[in-house]
């Protein structure tokens, strides 16, 4: 007896919606993600084969090649705490409205000194005008700045601390300018810092190119 052959019938499938639900995501995603926050100079930094990735909430400080150090607070959960330490421990006398400013800054750039006058100001300073945190012996306010970071996040777990501290200098950059942004961690007992570099492919042929080569084996 012969076998029923069934007919086959082609299978259409409308991916009208599943388009409308994939641009919808992809308009979601682009307009939540958090964009990286500019930086406060263009510095040029050494290179390295490293490629560990920064973390994004980072305690950034950045020397430019003129000798000038600016201190970024990625975090915003300490952010506030942050300021509010050094105001009160540097006795700074910032009113509610000054501080409100200084807080919504992307970056810290002038002497303590100036700080107050360059709040009241209409006309927003560019870096590029600015003279730059003191880091010299005789006057590190870079230290009273990490200070105030370290009493943020004092009682939490320290090694934390030391893996968002990064240290972003430009190659031209003087060591001395170097020397004095590590008197200011390791006065607040910070030894472990990151250094910013910019990465590049590990040379052929090299220990560390074989090392490598060796484990992937």
């Amino acid at each position: 007896m012969p076998k029923v052959k069934i007919p086959r019938k082609s299978t259409n499938v409308d991916m009208t919606a599943m388009c409308d639900v994939a641009f919808l995501l992809l308009t979601f995603f682009i307009l939540a993600t958090k964009q990286k926050p500019p930086e406060v100079l263009s510095v040029k930094t050494p290179t390295s084969v490293s490629s560990k990735a920064a973390p994004e909430k980072s305690i950034l400080i950045t020397l430019t090649k003129e000798g000038k150090v600016f201190l970024m607070l990625g975090d915003e959960t300490k952010k506030d705490a942050i300021i509010d330490d050094f105001n009160t421990t540097r006795a700074l006398g910032l009113t509610p409205g000054e501080l409100k400013k200084l807080k919504k800054t992307e970056f810290i750039g002038l002497p303590v000194n100036k700080l107050k006058s360059a709040l009241n100001s209409t006309q927003e300073i560019p870096p590029t005008l600015m003279d730059g945190i003191p880091t010299d012996s005789t006057n590190n306010e870079l230290a009273f700045w990490i200070r105030s970071v370290t009493n943020a996040y004092k009682g939490e777990d320290q090694r934390k601390l030391q893996e968002m501290i990064l240290v972003k200098g430009d190659g031209e950059a003087l060591y001395p300018i170097f020397k004095n942004v590590k008197e200011a961690l390791k006065a607040n007992e910070i030894f472990k810092f990151r250094i910013v570099t910019e990465g590049e492919a590990v040379p052929l042929g090299s220990e560390l190119y074989k090392t490598g080569t060796t484990e992937k084996h």
